[in-house]
């Protein structure tokens, strides 16, 4: 008899309407919370604060596991150090795990995958597999019809991290995923308040004598860079983009650098892009913009490159090639350029436009839901659909789950020379106010039960 184990969720009450869910089908749940922040957007009796050590977790949960007869592990994001370890003890006792995130699909689905996402996504990779499920799954819904504001998702995130941050006297032992200090993520946001962000010249799009290149940044923070690219951090990319593009890029063409949106500065990308550009020679072709139009740009733009940003989606679906540097999902033969960043600036491979299609088909149909956490009428969907294919063993399904992740067979770059959070002007959260890093996350065994801290610790 199926039984779910919930771990960290989103910031919503997403969870808690999801876990009555399973319920009102008769089916038992559990909840472990792991902060102040957690144990707020919960607020069901019968869950187990979890005050241990991130080294005495998987011993912990195993047990708990036993105990509970758990059947199925619900997490939100792979990469938590909590869900990480939680997946190793889930495989070694046969227990299925699924990672909830935001959806590939943006802005009105959400992803529901099998043991992991991006780098450790089962999903296939081989264009002949895509094109199987295709003919097996209907035709997607791709109109919005759930969105949110901002601020409905930045307020949700601002009171969980902030709880969290707050709350550690509850639970001491919390280790947070952050990158940077919340307190100083979130003030950070102050400065952006009181200066005009940098867009792009009157009429630059206009002029058609001129090719344009995107380059679309994301956040340093997010486990997109940190877990799933083989940059260990986006100045590196910067380099290798720019280094190309001097070298190798069409003559008088431009280079734009666009600042994800909720960027919050402490990067400073403005300067590192100057730096770089001023180092590379093309200081002239290179244009950094905090804002702008993101569909008049892409459609004004002859190629686009990412790291594994959904930007690349939707780049895809404009007909625009695109090159993905990280384990983006759509990396695909027939999708997006194979053939290295050198030869994309002059000689971009062409998408196959049906093997598009049947890949979002396929994408929608097996590990996309309709829905979002922030709409009410959304997570009704949303959960609904959840529920059956947890239930039903259906997830990934059908025949969306290759046994072996088919983007795992890259490395990540060795640190930058004399690169440091310090130095680069980041406040790391996990270097300056945390401690070193956690030797759990890189062992596999169930240690520490003999740390008194780790017994009966709710």
């Amino acid at each position: 008899m199926t039984k779910v184990l919930f771990l960290q969720g989103p910031p919503s009450v997403f969870w808690r309407e999801l876990a009555e869910a399973f319920e009102a089908q008769g089916i038992g749940t559990k909840r472990v919370n792991f902060s102040f922040g957690d144990q707020l957007y919960w607020r069901r009796r019968g869950a187990i604060n979890y005050r241990g050590t991130l080294r005495g977790w998987p011993r912990y949960l195993a047990n708990l596991v036993r105990r509970e007869g758990v059947t199925d592990i619900l997490y939100y994001a792979d990469r938590l150090p909590y869900h990480r370890l939680a997946t190793r003890v889930a495989r070694k006792l046969g227990v299925r795990c699924h990672a909830v995130e935001f959806g590939y699909l943006r802005p009105d689905w959400i992803t529901l995958e099998r043991n992991g996402m991006g780098r450790f996504s089962h999903f296939p990779s081989d264009p002949d597999h895509i094109r199987r499920i295709a003919k097996q799954v209907g035709i997607p819904d791709l109109k919005a019809h759930y969105g949110h504001t901002f601020g409905q998702e930045a307020t949700n995130e601002v009171v969980y991290n902030l709880a969290a941050y707050f709350g550690r006297a509850m639970f001491p032992f919390y280790r947070s995923d952050k990158y940077y200090d919340p307190l100083f993520d979130y003030l950070s946001w102050l400065p952006r308040m009181f200066r005009p962000r940098h867009d792009l010249p009157e009429g630059f799009l206009e002029d058609e004598s001129k090719v344009n290149y995107l380059l679309a940044l994301q956040l340093q923070s997010d486990y997109q860079i940190r877990a799933n690219s083989p940059y260990r951090h986006l100045s590196q990319m910067l380099d290798q983009v720019m280094q190309s593009f001097a070298r190798h890029a069409p003559e008088g063409s431009r280079l734009i650098v666009k600042q994800h949106p909720l960027d919050n500065d402490l990067e400073g990308w403005r300067k590192v892009v100057a730096r770089l550009a001023a180092r590379h020679r093309i200081a002239g072709r290179v244009v950094f913009i905090e804002k702008g139009d993101l569909g008049r740009i892409l459609k004004r733009s002859r190629g686009v490159v990412i790291v594994n940003s959904t930007t690349g989606l939707q780049s895809l679906r404009l007909g625009i090639p695109t090159i993905a540097l990280g384990s983006a999902i759509y990396n695909v033969r027939g999708l997006t350029h194979q053939g290295g960043l050198d030869s994309f600036w002059r000689h971009p491979e062409a998408i196959d436009t049906e093997l598009l299609a049947d890949f979002v088909k396929a994408l929608a149909g097996t590990i996309q839901v309709k829905g979002n956490f922030y709409h009410e009428e959304g997570r009704k969907v949303a959960i609904e659909t959840i529920v059956a294919r947890v239930a039903g063993e259906m997830v990934n399904q059908p025949d969306a789950y290759v046994e072996r992740p088919p983007r795992l067979s890259w490395r990540r770059l060795p640190p930058m020379p004399g690169r440091s959070a310090q130095s680069s002007g980041i406040l790391s959260g996990t270097e300056i106010f945390v401690g070193g890093p956690e030797p759990a996350l890189s062992v596999g065994r169930f240690a520490d039960a003999s740390d008194p801290r780790n017994r009966n610790p709710g």
